[in-house]
């Protein structure tokens, strides 16, 4: 009989997706659902040698498609389109979804924010736009409740709740002080109480341990290193999931409500945590 990996493991109970646009990751390691990736992940593969022709191209269609674009420079149009080539790459591994990305300057600009949407005010709109266009939304760099009820009133698809701060994948032997586990299996509960659209892809994963910590949610984004040590043959722990701990979770009520009331919102988020949720989100 065939050993199990934590990886076979682990989608017994979760849908895994992966958080990567190395489509050999997602031949060795696949199938996979949906495919997430960051601006910090599409720059370490682009910079691959192997890359190289995809560049030349990308500045070259660039070049020819500036005029369509007036307000942006052709190194930043390039890069655009070096990532969609990236993600057309990847996509044929992918049952679902492939992630685009966008610049995050324009985070705080809902007219200028597309696929890639960060979980601000005005990324949240943008969405809303979007969906009600038939383009499929993630809401990103997700730390705060507050965040999770508004992207289900715009209709996202997804949110991406971090367990752990940017910081932590930049910054050798920094551990975050306060891993949003628990804000992961509650922001999940909550989208079943009121029966939402939106589903959650938990990401910004350190370890394995993490990983199955929260077996049940609906997605887990993991990046190649997680995925080739859940691939190893006896990585799956002996722990227990938050989700069978039994442990007792207050829901937000079903009336709360932001869509209308952006000040309520921007007081909410800014207060949660004495302030520490805003500060993760501004180190994007």
């Amino acid at each position: 009989m065939a050993v199990q990996t934590g990886l076979d493991v682990l989608r017994t109970r979760t849908i895994v997706d992966c958080d990567t646009l190395d489509e050999q990751v997602a031949k060795k390691l696949g199938p996979f659902q949906d495919c997430t990736s960051n601006q910090a992940i599409a720059y370490s593969e682009l910079c691959k040698p192997e890359h190289a022709e995809l560049i030349v191209a990308s500045v070259a269609d660039a070049r020819s498609l500036l005029s369509r674009f007036p307000n942006i420079s052709v190194e930043e149009l390039a890069v655009e389109v070096a990532m969609v080539r990236l993600a057309l790459k990847i996509a044929p591994h992918i049952r679902g979804n492939v992630h685009v990305q966008t610049n995050p300057y324009y985070s705080y600009s809902t007219e200028k924010t597309i696929e890639n949407a960060l979980s601000t005010w005005e990324g949240m709109m943008a969405c809303r736009t979007l969906e009600q266009a038939g383009v499929r939304t993630l809401a990103t760099t997700l730390f705060t409740m507050t965040q999770a009820v508004l992207a289900a009133e715009v209709g996202c698809t997804y949110v991406a709740p971090y367990v752990n701060q940017l910081r932590v994948h930049f910054e050798p032997g920094f551990t975050d002080p306060n891993k949003l586990l628990p804000l992961c299996v509650l922001i999940q509960k909550y989208y079943e109480s009121i029966e939402a659209k939106t589903q959650v892809i938990v990401a910004s994963l350190a370890s394995v341990y993490e990983i199955f910590a929260l077996a049940g949610e609906r997605h887990i984004t993991v990046p190649p290193g997680l995925l080739e040590e859940l691939s190893r043959s006896a990585t799956a722990p002996g722990m227990q999931s938050l989700f069978d701990a039994n442990v007792p979770v207050v829901v937000p009520p079903s009336n709360l409500s932001y869509v209308n009331d952006e000040p309520a919102y921007r007081i909410a988020f800014t207060r949660d945590l004495h302030g520490a949720s805003e500060e993760k989100l501004i180190q994007v």
